[in-house]
């Protein structure tokens, strides 16, 4: 079932559930409310207050949140899946990425262990990525499961920085 199917289903069951709905469909599919706002020609403040509750979507407002799902659904394979940990998703990571007159976005999916990572690779590529970004530990079993390529985090100045900081503590010791 595709998004635009759970979102409609979701208005047959309940106001709540269709605000569940779609703020699992934002979470899932963009890096934010704001993001969304920009693909479905809604202002944030209209999908924020859909989302509390606050107001319900007119007809034109669903038309769009309907249009900009199906337009991201046809764009499938334009963006780039980046797997790591919440903290490193929260640094400045690129909002895309332009290689050989090919503009990819950089779509984040968040994982705390080694099932969420996986899980996450599995969704990014049902999701459409062209390829995934993943931590070493873990990038050999995504390359067993996924048929999309793959690059490996190499985070040289963090683990240099960790080593520092591990130094100055055990100097205080």
């Amino acid at each position: 079932m595709d998004d635009i199917d759970r979102l409609l289903r979701s208005i047959i069951i309940s106001d709540e559930e269709f605000r569940n709905t779609l703020n699992s469909i934002i979470k899932e599919k963009y890096n934010s409310i704001l993001e969304f706002s920009k693909i479905s020609e809604t202002s944030a403040s209209t999908l924020y207050k859909i989302l509390s509750g606050e107001r319900k979507p007119s007809i034109k407002t669903l038309q769009k949140i309907c249009f900009a799902l199906e337009k991201s659904k046809t764009q499938k394979g334009k963006f780039i899946a980046v797997i790591a940990a919440r903290s490193v998703l929260d640094e400045a990571i690129m909002d895309g990425i332009t290689i050989n007159d090919v503009t990819y976005k950089i779509r984040e999916y968040a994982a705390f262990t080694m099932e969420d990572a996986i899980i996450s690779a599995i969704k990014a590529e049902r999701d459409g990525a062209a390829g995934l970004v993943c931590a070493p530990i873990i990038s050999p079993t995504i390359e067993k499961i996924v048929s999309i390529p793959i690059a490996t985090i190499v985070p040289h100045e963090s683990i240099h920085n960790a080593i520092k900081v591990v130094a100055r503590k055990i100097a205080r010791f």
